[in-house]
Protein backbone atom coordinates (compact mmCIF):
# COMPACT_ATOMS: atom_id res chain seq x y z
CA UNK A 1 0.00 0.00 0.00
CA UNK A 2 1.31 3.72 -0.38
CA UNK A 3 -0.04 7.12 0.10
CA UNK A 4 1.71 9.94 -2.18
CA UNK A 5 0.84 13.83 -2.43
CA UNK A 6 0.77 15.78 -5.77
CA UNK A 7 0.17 18.90 -6.89
CA UNK A 8 -3.26 20.51 -7.39
CA UNK A 9 -3.20 23.45 -8.81
CA UNK A 10 -2.82 27.26 -7.07
CA UNK A 11 -6.28 28.63 -6.26
CA UNK A 12 -7.30 32.36 -7.26
CA UNK A 13 -5.95 33.27 -3.91
CA UNK A 14 -2.76 32.18 -4.49
CA UNK A 15 -2.49 28.95 -2.56
CA UNK A 16 -1.39 26.01 -3.09
CA UNK A 17 -3.34 23.06 -3.19
CA UNK A 18 -2.97 18.61 -3.40
CA UNK A 19 -3.97 15.70 -4.54
CA UNK A 20 -3.93 12.45 -2.08
CA UNK A 21 -3.47 9.35 -4.16
CA UNK A 22 -3.72 5.84 -1.89
CA UNK A 23 -3.22 2.74 -3.81
CA UNK A 24 -3.87 -0.93 -2.14
CA UNK A 25 -2.61 -3.59 -2.29
CA UNK A 26 -5.24 -4.95 -5.01
CA UNK A 27 -4.50 -1.96 -7.26
CA UNK A 28 -7.29 0.05 -6.44
CA UNK A 29 -6.76 3.92 -5.91
CA UNK A 30 -8.54 6.77 -4.14
CA UNK A 31 -7.59 10.47 -5.06
CA UNK A 32 -9.03 12.88 -2.55
CA UNK A 33 -8.31 16.64 -1.97
CA UNK A 34 -7.90 19.68 0.80
CA UNK A 35 -10.01 21.48 -1.95
CA UNK A 36 -13.56 20.87 -0.11
CA UNK A 37 -11.77 17.77 1.78
CA UNK A 38 -13.46 15.76 -1.72
CA UNK A 39 -13.52 12.46 -3.49
CA UNK A 40 -11.85 13.20 -6.70
CA UNK A 41 -10.88 9.72 -8.08
CA UNK A 42 -12.13 5.86 -6.89
CA UNK A 43 -10.33 3.70 -9.66
CA UNK A 44 -11.61 -0.22 -8.76
CA UNK A 45 -11.16 -3.20 -10.81
CA UNK A 46 -13.96 -4.70 -13.01
CA UNK A 47 -15.13 -7.96 -14.01
CA UNK A 48 -11.93 -8.08 -16.55
CA UNK A 49 -9.87 -6.80 -14.16
CA UNK A 50 -9.71 -3.34 -15.65
CA UNK A 51 -9.47 0.02 -13.40
CA UNK A 52 -12.23 1.77 -14.09
CA UNK A 53 -12.96 5.53 -12.50
CA UNK A 54 -16.55 5.22 -10.82
CA UNK A 55 -17.07 8.45 -9.35
CA UNK A 56 -17.48 12.13 -11.37
CA UNK A 57 -15.21 14.93 -10.74
CA UNK A 58 -13.12 17.29 -11.81
CA UNK A 59 -9.45 17.40 -12.96
CA UNK A 60 -7.96 20.74 -11.17
CA UNK A 61 -8.59 22.88 -8.46
CA UNK A 62 -10.18 25.70 -10.93
CA UNK A 63 -12.49 23.29 -11.93
CA UNK A 64 -13.83 23.18 -8.20
CA UNK A 65 -13.65 26.69 -7.34
CA UNK A 66 -15.96 27.19 -10.68
CA UNK A 67 -18.29 24.77 -9.63
CA UNK A 68 -20.53 26.12 -7.00
CA UNK A 69 -23.69 23.98 -6.87
CA UNK A 70 -22.61 20.15 -7.55
CA UNK A 71 -20.22 19.41 -4.92
CA UNK A 72 -18.87 16.67 -6.89
CA UNK A 73 -17.46 14.46 -3.90
CA UNK A 74 -17.35 17.11 -1.87
CA UNK A 75 -17.84 17.22 2.36
CA UNK A 76 -20.99 19.26 2.91
CA UNK A 77 -21.24 20.53 6.00
CA UNK A 78 -22.33 22.58 8.36
CA UNK A 79 -25.49 21.02 7.85
CA UNK A 80 -26.40 18.74 4.53
CA UNK A 81 -29.01 18.90 2.64
CA UNK A 82 -32.43 21.68 3.05
CA UNK A 83 -33.37 23.71 5.85
CA UNK A 84 -36.62 25.21 5.43
CA UNK A 85 -36.92 28.92 5.42
CA UNK A 86 -33.25 29.17 5.74
CA UNK A 87 -33.96 29.26 9.65
CA UNK A 88 -34.39 27.32 12.42
CA UNK A 89 -34.81 27.87 16.44
CA UNK A 90 -32.31 26.61 19.45
CA UNK A 91 -32.69 27.22 22.61
CA UNK A 92 -35.23 29.98 22.03
CA UNK A 93 -33.04 31.67 19.79
CA UNK A 94 -33.77 31.88 16.18
CA UNK A 95 -30.38 31.41 13.20
CA UNK A 96 -31.27 32.97 10.16
CA UNK A 97 -28.90 31.51 7.16
CA UNK A 98 -28.58 32.29 3.45
CA UNK A 99 -31.19 31.05 1.22
CA UNK A 100 -30.06 29.52 -1.93
CA UNK A 101 -32.34 26.82 -2.86
CA UNK A 102 -35.83 29.43 -3.14
CA UNK A 103 -36.85 30.08 0.04
CA UNK A 104 -34.14 27.41 2.03
CA UNK A 105 -30.64 26.68 2.66
CA UNK A 106 -29.01 23.72 1.02
CA UNK A 107 -25.78 22.49 2.04
CA UNK A 108 -25.60 25.31 5.30
CA UNK A 109 -26.41 28.11 2.39
CA UNK A 110 -23.46 29.79 0.75
CA UNK A 111 -19.58 29.53 1.48
CA UNK A 112 -19.91 25.85 1.16
CA UNK A 113 -17.91 24.02 2.29
CA UNK A 114 -17.06 21.88 -0.42
CA UNK A 115 -15.33 25.35 -1.85
CA UNK A 116 -12.91 25.97 1.10
CA UNK A 117 -9.64 24.99 1.46
CA UNK A 118 -9.08 22.31 4.33
CA UNK A 119 -5.80 21.37 6.37
CA UNK A 120 -4.41 18.34 4.81
CA UNK A 121 -2.60 15.46 6.37
CA UNK A 122 -1.09 12.65 4.66
CA UNK A 123 -0.43 10.19 7.44
CA UNK A 124 0.40 6.43 5.33
CA UNK A 125 -0.30 2.80 6.68
CA UNK A 126 -1.93 1.96 9.86
CA UNK A 127 -4.28 -0.75 10.98
CA UNK A 128 -8.10 -0.99 10.22
CA UNK A 129 -10.91 -1.75 11.80
CA UNK A 130 -10.91 -5.56 10.21
CA UNK A 131 -8.52 -8.00 11.95
CA UNK A 132 -4.99 -8.51 10.36
CA UNK A 133 -6.07 -5.44 7.72
CA UNK A 134 -3.95 -1.92 7.18
CA UNK A 135 -4.98 0.61 5.54
CA UNK A 136 -3.92 4.27 3.59
CA UNK A 137 -4.76 7.25 5.59
CA UNK A 138 -5.86 10.82 5.03
CA UNK A 139 -6.71 13.10 7.11
CA UNK A 140 -8.56 16.77 6.19
CA UNK A 141 -9.49 19.61 9.30
CA UNK A 142 -11.26 22.67 9.20
CA UNK A 143 -12.44 25.65 11.68
CA UNK A 144 -15.62 26.37 11.73
CA UNK A 145 -16.05 29.83 14.00
CA UNK A 146 -19.43 30.94 15.53
CA UNK A 147 -21.81 32.60 13.25
CA UNK A 148 -20.12 30.27 10.22
CA UNK A 149 -23.41 30.16 7.71
CA UNK A 150 -25.08 31.53 9.91
CA UNK A 151 -24.83 28.44 12.89
CA UNK A 152 -24.30 28.92 16.38
CA UNK A 153 -20.88 28.03 17.84
CA UNK A 154 -17.71 27.32 16.53
CA UNK A 155 -16.89 23.95 15.57
CA UNK A 156 -13.36 22.21 15.16
CA UNK A 157 -13.96 19.08 12.11
CA UNK A 158 -12.04 16.22 10.89
CA UNK A 159 -12.86 14.14 8.22
CA UNK A 160 -10.35 11.25 7.95
CA UNK A 161 -10.19 8.85 4.30
CA UNK A 162 -8.65 5.10 4.95
CA UNK A 163 -7.90 2.50 1.87
CA UNK A 164 -8.03 -0.65 3.13
CA UNK A 165 -6.48 -3.95 1.16
CA UNK A 166 -10.42 -5.43 1.22
CA UNK A 167 -11.56 -2.79 -0.94
CA UNK A 168 -12.95 -0.57 1.43
CA UNK A 169 -12.79 3.16 1.62
CA UNK A 170 -14.17 4.68 5.04
CA UNK A 171 -15.07 7.65 5.80
CA UNK A 172 -14.81 8.86 9.67
CA UNK A 173 -16.43 12.20 10.71
CA UNK A 174 -15.69 13.86 13.65
CA UNK A 175 -16.95 17.34 15.13
CA UNK A 176 -16.18 19.10 18.15
CA UNK A 177 -18.65 21.74 18.92
CA UNK A 178 -18.23 24.81 21.60
CA UNK A 179 -21.69 24.81 22.00
CA UNK A 180 -24.73 22.97 21.24
CA UNK A 181 -25.28 23.79 17.78
CA UNK A 182 -26.82 21.76 14.37
CA UNK A 183 -23.86 19.48 12.79
CA UNK A 184 -24.68 17.42 9.48
CA UNK A 185 -21.81 16.07 7.58
CA UNK A 186 -21.86 13.93 4.56
CA UNK A 187 -19.95 13.37 1.47
CA UNK A 188 -21.37 14.37 -1.83
CA UNK A 189 -19.85 12.07 -4.19
CA UNK A 190 -21.82 10.82 -7.22
CA UNK A 191 -21.16 7.43 -8.33
CA UNK A 192 -21.00 5.61 -11.82
CA UNK A 193 -19.88 2.11 -11.53
CA UNK A 194 -19.82 1.68 -15.38
CA UNK A 195 -16.85 4.51 -15.58
CA UNK A 196 -17.58 8.44 -14.57
CA UNK A 197 -17.58 8.91 -18.33
CA UNK A 198 -19.64 6.17 -19.36
CA UNK A 199 -23.34 7.97 -19.68
CA UNK A 200 -26.02 7.79 -17.19
CA UNK A 201 -26.35 5.31 -14.20
CA UNK A 202 -30.57 4.46 -15.17
CA UNK A 203 -29.06 0.80 -16.12
CA UNK A 204 -27.52 0.32 -12.60
CA UNK A 205 -29.66 -1.99 -10.04
CA UNK A 206 -30.14 -0.46 -6.93
CA UNK A 207 -31.09 -1.83 -3.45
CA UNK A 208 -31.93 0.12 -0.11
CA UNK A 209 -32.98 -1.45 3.28
CA UNK A 210 -35.78 0.75 3.99
CA UNK A 211 -39.02 0.66 4.73
CA UNK A 212 -39.57 4.14 4.83
CA UNK A 213 -38.81 7.10 2.91
CA UNK A 214 -39.10 10.86 3.59
CA UNK A 215 -41.63 12.21 0.93
CA UNK A 216 -41.41 16.18 -0.11
CA UNK A 217 -43.42 18.74 -1.77
CA UNK A 218 -41.80 20.69 -4.87
CA UNK A 219 -39.09 21.96 -3.42
CA UNK A 220 -37.55 18.85 -1.26
CA UNK A 221 -38.57 19.90 1.76
CA UNK A 222 -40.18 16.71 3.99
CA UNK A 223 -44.07 16.23 4.47
CA UNK A 224 -43.47 13.10 6.36
CA UNK A 225 -42.07 9.55 6.41
CA UNK A 226 -44.07 7.18 4.29
CA UNK A 227 -44.32 3.13 3.73
CA UNK A 228 -41.97 2.58 0.64
CA UNK A 229 -44.44 -0.27 -0.45
CA UNK A 230 -46.29 -0.29 -3.25
CA UNK A 231 -44.30 3.68 -4.67
CA UNK A 232 -41.45 3.74 -7.19
CA UNK A 233 -39.60 4.49 -3.94
CA UNK A 234 -39.36 0.80 -2.71
CA UNK A 235 -35.93 -0.63 -3.73
CA UNK A 236 -36.08 -2.86 -0.97
CA UNK A 237 -35.53 -5.69 -3.51
CA UNK A 238 -33.20 -5.10 -6.24
CA UNK A 239 -34.49 -2.48 -8.57
CA UNK A 240 -33.13 -1.32 -12.17
CA UNK A 241 -32.97 1.76 -10.94
CA UNK A 242 -34.64 3.68 -14.33
CA UNK A 243 -37.49 1.10 -14.12
CA UNK A 244 -40.29 3.66 -13.08
CA UNK A 245 -39.61 6.74 -15.12
CA UNK A 246 -42.26 8.37 -17.16
CA UNK A 247 -43.36 11.86 -18.06
CA UNK A 248 -44.44 12.28 -14.69
CA UNK A 249 -41.42 11.11 -12.46
CA UNK A 250 -37.83 11.76 -13.10
CA UNK A 251 -36.13 10.80 -10.35
CA UNK A 252 -35.08 10.16 -6.91
CA UNK A 253 -33.89 12.65 -4.50
CA UNK A 254 -35.46 11.42 -1.03
CA UNK A 255 -34.08 10.05 2.19
CA UNK A 256 -35.09 6.88 3.57
CA UNK A 257 -34.81 6.24 6.77
CA UNK A 258 -32.12 3.48 7.86
CA UNK A 259 -31.69 3.75 11.66
CA UNK A 260 -33.95 4.32 14.86
CA UNK A 261 -32.85 6.60 17.94
CA UNK A 262 -30.90 5.70 20.06
CA UNK A 263 -29.41 2.95 18.07
CA UNK A 264 -25.60 3.10 16.45
CA UNK A 265 -24.34 0.68 14.71
CA UNK A 266 -22.65 0.04 11.36
CA UNK A 267 -24.80 -1.90 9.04
CA UNK A 268 -25.16 -2.23 5.43
CA UNK A 269 -28.34 -0.18 4.08
CA UNK A 270 -27.53 0.13 0.35
CA UNK A 271 -26.34 -2.30 -2.40
CA UNK A 272 -25.47 -0.47 -6.09
CA UNK A 273 -24.05 -2.58 -9.09
CA UNK A 274 -22.94 -1.71 -12.26
CA UNK A 275 -24.97 -2.75 -15.34
CA UNK A 276 -21.83 -2.42 -17.71
CA UNK A 277 -18.81 -3.81 -15.15
CA UNK A 278 -20.38 -6.11 -12.49
CA UNK A 279 -18.79 -3.78 -10.01
CA UNK A 280 -20.54 -3.62 -6.76
CA UNK A 281 -20.83 -0.77 -4.13
CA UNK A 282 -22.15 -1.29 -0.81
CA UNK A 283 -22.93 1.17 1.77
CA UNK A 284 -21.85 0.29 5.10
CA UNK A 285 -22.88 3.38 7.04
CA UNK A 286 -23.95 4.50 11.37
CA UNK A 287 -25.76 7.02 9.59
CA UNK A 288 -29.72 7.24 10.53
CA UNK A 289 -30.54 8.39 6.90
CA UNK A 290 -28.84 8.25 3.28
CA UNK A 291 -30.15 10.50 0.81
CA UNK A 292 -30.31 9.10 -2.76
CA UNK A 293 -29.96 11.34 -5.70
CA UNK A 294 -30.05 10.15 -9.39
CA UNK A 295 -28.26 13.56 -10.20
CA UNK A 296 -31.07 14.72 -12.64
CA UNK A 297 -29.91 18.37 -12.10
CA UNK A 298 -26.45 17.61 -13.38
CA UNK A 299 -26.18 19.55 -17.04
CA UNK A 300 -23.13 20.10 -19.28
CA UNK A 301 -20.70 19.93 -16.36
CA UNK A 302 -17.12 20.12 -17.83
CA UNK A 303 -15.74 16.74 -16.04
CA UNK A 304 -12.34 15.38 -15.62
CA UNK A 305 -10.70 13.70 -18.81
CA UNK A 306 -12.82 15.65 -21.30
CA UNK A 307 -16.16 14.05 -19.92
CA UNK A 308 -18.74 16.60 -19.89
CA UNK A 309 -21.60 15.03 -16.74
CA UNK A 310 -25.75 15.01 -17.81
CA UNK A 311 -28.76 14.30 -15.94
CA UNK A 312 -28.32 11.13 -14.94
CA UNK A 313 -24.36 10.51 -14.90
CA UNK A 314 -24.09 10.01 -11.67
CA UNK A 315 -25.77 8.53 -8.42
CA UNK A 316 -25.46 10.17 -4.75
CA UNK A 317 -25.94 8.13 -1.63
CA UNK A 318 -25.67 10.59 1.01
CA UNK A 319 -25.40 9.05 4.41
CA UNK A 320 -26.46 11.77 6.48
CA UNK A 321 -29.48 12.37 8.98
CA UNK A 322 -32.91 13.69 7.43
CA UNK A 323 -33.42 17.20 5.53
CA UNK A 324 -34.89 19.61 7.56
CA UNK A 325 -34.98 17.21 10.81
CA UNK A 326 -34.88 20.42 13.00
CA UNK A 327 -38.36 21.41 11.99
CA UNK A 328 -39.56 17.95 12.25
CA UNK A 329 -39.58 17.24 15.98
CA UNK A 330 -40.03 13.45 14.82
CA UNK A 331 -36.81 12.69 13.16
CA UNK A 332 -33.67 11.94 14.79
CA UNK A 333 -31.86 15.26 15.80
CA UNK A 334 -28.36 16.95 14.29
CA UNK A 335 -27.86 18.24 17.42
CA UNK A 336 -24.65 18.02 19.13
CA UNK A 337 -22.85 19.52 22.58
CA UNK A 338 -19.68 19.87 23.71
CA UNK A 339 -19.85 16.25 25.83
CA UNK A 340 -21.94 14.97 22.96
CA UNK A 341 -19.65 15.61 19.39
CA UNK A 342 -20.79 14.39 16.24
CA UNK A 343 -18.66 11.18 15.33
CA UNK A 344 -19.93 8.99 12.08
CA UNK A 345 -18.57 6.56 9.99
CA UNK A 346 -19.64 5.85 6.36
CA UNK A 347 -17.94 2.68 4.69
CA UNK A 348 -17.49 2.38 0.58
CA UNK A 349 -17.27 -1.65 0.22
CA UNK A 350 -16.09 -2.34 -3.79
CA UNK A 351 -16.11 -5.82 -5.17
CA UNK A 352 -17.93 -7.56 -7.96
CA UNK A 353 -21.19 -8.72 -8.42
Amino acid sequence: MSVSALDFGTTKSGQPTHLYRMTNANGMEVDVTDVGASIVGIRVPDRDGKLVDVVLGFDDVHSYERDNKNALGGTVGRCANRIAGASFELNGRTYRLTANDGENALHGGRDFWYERLWDGALIGRKGSRRKGSTSDTVIFGLYSPDGDQGFPGDVDVRVTYQLTDDNELAITYDAQPGVETIINLTNHAYFNLNGHDSGDILGHTLSVKADLYTAVDEACIPISDLPVEGTPYDFRTPKVIGTDFSDDFDGYDNNYVVGTAGKRHSRLVATLVGDKTSIKLGVVTECPGIQVYTGRYLEDVPGKDGAVYQPYSGIALETQYAPDAIHHPEFIQPVFTPDHPFQMRTVYRFGLA
